[in-house]
C-alpha cells in the first residue's frame, strides 16, 4: 500500500502504519522515500496533477516490478482505507482502524474503490456562493436529485470544463462518461483504488493519461485558484470512478479522514 505525502517529516508516521511512503512535491525528501522524479516522469506537473504524477511514474517505470494477482493500493496522508464501517472516535487509533489485509470475501473482486461522496447534500449557501452560473445552466439542480456530477464540477471547477474534456475522449468513453456525469449524483472519492490486476491498471493508466494529455492542450497551466490549479487531478477523480465501475468487478470500502500533519 503506497501512501502519498508532501512532507518529509511524515516518513516515520507512515512507516509506523506499515505503508510505503511516497514523496511528491518540492519538499526536501530523504532517500528513504519513493519519489516520482526519476526515469520517465511528469513530476514537474505535480502542482496540477496531484497524486497522478506518481501514478504516471509507476506506470512508466515500475509496472513490470509489480506482482500480478496481488493487491496493490494507494492512499494519502489525509485519507486512509478503513477496515471498519463505524469508528469509535473516543478510542480512536489510526493503526488499529486502517485496512491491513483484504477480507476473504473481497477476493472475488478486481478493484476496491473508496466510498462515494454524495452531492445531493450541497448546502444552498455554497450554491449561492459558487454555483449561480452552474444553476442557470442546470435548473434541475434546484432540487437535490438534480445535483449531479456535472453540476458539482461546474460549480467548483469551472463551467463547461468537464464537458470540453469529455469531448476529447474516444467515442465509447465519451458517450458513457457523459451519461455518467449527468445521471449520477455521487462519485468515488480521493483518487484512491486498490487493484490486483496489472492488466486492469495498465489499461486504466493508458486511457486516463492519453486523455489528460489532450486536456492539457486545451486548458494549459495558466490556472489560478485551488479549484482550477489541480484541474487534471479533479478530472481524473471523476473519470476514475466511471472507468472502474464500467470495466471491473469492484467493491467499495469506507475511507477515514485523518491528517497525519495534525498529530503532535
Amino acid at each position: 500500500m503506497y501512501c502519498i505525502a508532501i512532507d518529509n517529516n511524515l516518513f516515520g508516521k507512515i512507516k509506523h502504519l506499515d505503508l510505503i511512503p511516497v514523496g511528491l512535491g518540492n519538499d526536501n525528501f530523504s532517500k528513504e522515500w519513493i519519489r516520482d522524479n526519476s526515469g520517465e516522469n511528469i513530476s514537474y506537473k505535480n502542482k496540477f496533477f496531484g497524486e497522478y504524477t506518481f501514478h504516471y511514474w509507476l506506470w512508466k517505470n515500475f509496472m513490470k516490478e509489480l506482482p500480478n494477482n496481488k493487491w496493490v493500493g494507494f492512499c494519502g496522508y489525509r485519507r486512509f482505507w478503513s477496515k471498519n464501517k463505524k469508528i469509535n472516535q473516543k478510542k480512536f487509533d489510526l493503526k488499529d482502524n486502517i485496512l491491513n489485509e483484504i477480507p476473504k470475501e473481497w477476493e472475488k473482486y478486481d478493484v476496491i474503490l473508496g466510498d462515494e461522496i454524495k452531492l445531493d447534500s450541497i448546502k444552498w449557501i455554497k450554491i449561492i456562493k459558487y454555483g449561480k452560473l452552474a444553476l442557470l445552466n442546470n435548473p434541475k439542480a434546484i432540487f437535490k436529485n438534480g445535483r449531479n456530477i456535472k453540476f458539482h464540477f461546474d460549480m467548483f471547477h469551472g463551467n463547461g470544463i468537464l464537458e470540453k474534456a469529455i469531448n476529447l475522449l474516444n467515442k465509447t468513453d465519451k458517450d458513457n462518461f457523459r451519461k455518467f456525469i449527468n445521471n449520477q449524483n455521487s462519485y468515488n472519492q480521493g483518487n484512491m483504488f486498490i487493484c490486483k490486476s496489472k492488466k486492469i491498471m495498465e489499461n486504466y493508466y493508458r486511457t486516463v493519461f492519453e486523455w489528460l494529455k489532450k486536456c492539457e492542450k486545451i486548458f494549459g497551466y495558466d490556472l489560478k485558484g485551488y479549484g482550477k490549479v489541480r484541474i487534471y487531478a479533479f478530472l481524473a477523480e471523476r473519470f476514475m470512478s466511471y472507468w472502474f465501475k464500467k470495466n471491473t468487478n469492484y467493491i467499495e470500502c469506507p475511507i477515514i479522514f485523518y491528517n497525519l500533519k495534525d498529530e503532535n
